[in-house]
């Protein structure tokens, strides 16, 4: 078996050091289609040095997302990356990302998981700079066809929607070119832009990375129910359950409180295609 799960976690945890400055966080943010319009308040937080904040969703790409491509390559760990797919995505905020900083991320095969024809890794990463911890990162990994060793299943949790209808719902325009935006901030598959490429992976045209759509998806909660401050945000988590394309429409729908205060449940889907389910299991936790 290409995975040696035992080998995996026990591996010592690999560091690096990252920077980043105002350049890194208004790419990301334009590459999240932030800036329409381009003159308003709400967008400039976004796209303006003398204004700028950080969406909390940029921990995914700080450093070129460092801890992802650091865990594919960790002791124990020997697959085809053809079947790799990112399966979910959550980080935690131990306080605010700064505009300007530089940090040690240290990073770990946190688990290995059976799912029987599959394998799920949990890449995690904790990042720190000389105040102390910045933010704590876990992607989940499904690996195709590396399963049934026997080992832990691990956990199966699934939000389940409430029963009502949503408190907002809101729609996000995904601009044609937006993925050849988004992966100058990092990912580099030419599944997002090589036409010929997406073809061989079973695709039409390119597909829009998950992590743009889930950066879009915090960024709707954070200007619709969060008034704009996204030092409220701390954590937020999904499971990717399907593709978007550039030029389609996210639907987001948004229940607050849900179940309980600080808890903001949200379901997206793709509006042309008969709100298709793109990202589920979707909560964000807020102060």
């Amino acid at each position: 078996m290409p995975i040696d799960a035992a080998k995996a976690v026990a591996a010592e945890p690999r560091s690096a050091e990252i920077a980043w400055d105002h350049k890194d966080i208004q790419l990301y943010h334009l590459g999240l289609g932030a800036g329409i319009p381009a003159t308003d308040p709400d967008e400039l937080r976004y796209t303006l040095e003398s204004r700028l904040h950080v969406l909390p969703s940029f921990a995914t790409v700080a450093g070129a997302g460092m801890g992802v491509v650091g865990g594919l390559s960790a002791p124990g760990i020997d697959i085809n990356l053809a079947a790799v797919l990112h399966g979910g995505q959550t980080i935690t905020l131990h306080r605010p990302i700064p505009v300007k900083g530089s940090a040690v991320t240290t990073s770990r095969v946190a688990a290995v998981h059976d799912k029987g024809k599959a394998a799920v890794l949990v890449l995690r990463s904790e990042v720190a700079d000389d105040d102390g911890p910045l933010w704590t990162s876990d992607a989940q990994i499904f690996v195709r066809g590396e399963g049934g060793w026997g080992g832990d299943r691990g956990p199966s949790e699934r939000l389940e929607l409430p029963g009502r209808e949503p408190d907002k719902t809101v729609e996000r325009a995904i601009r044609p070119d937006q993925a050849l935006l988004y992966r100058l901030s990092g990912d580099w598959n030419p599944l997002h832009a090589d036409p010929e490429f997406a073809e061989l992976a079973g695709f039409d045209r390119p597909i829009l990375h998950g992590l743009c759509t889930y950066g879009m998806t915090l960024k709707a909660v954070v200007d619709t129910v969060l008034g704009g401050d996204v030092a409220r945000v701390r954590s937020y988590r999904t499971r990717f359950a399907g593709i978007v394309f550039p030029g389609e429409t996210l639907r987001i729908r948004i229940w607050q409180d849900s179940p309980e205060p600080g808890r903001v449940q949200v379901s997206v889907t793709a509006v042309e295609r008969d709100d298709a389910p793109v990202l589920a299991d979707t909560l964000v936790e807020y102060s």
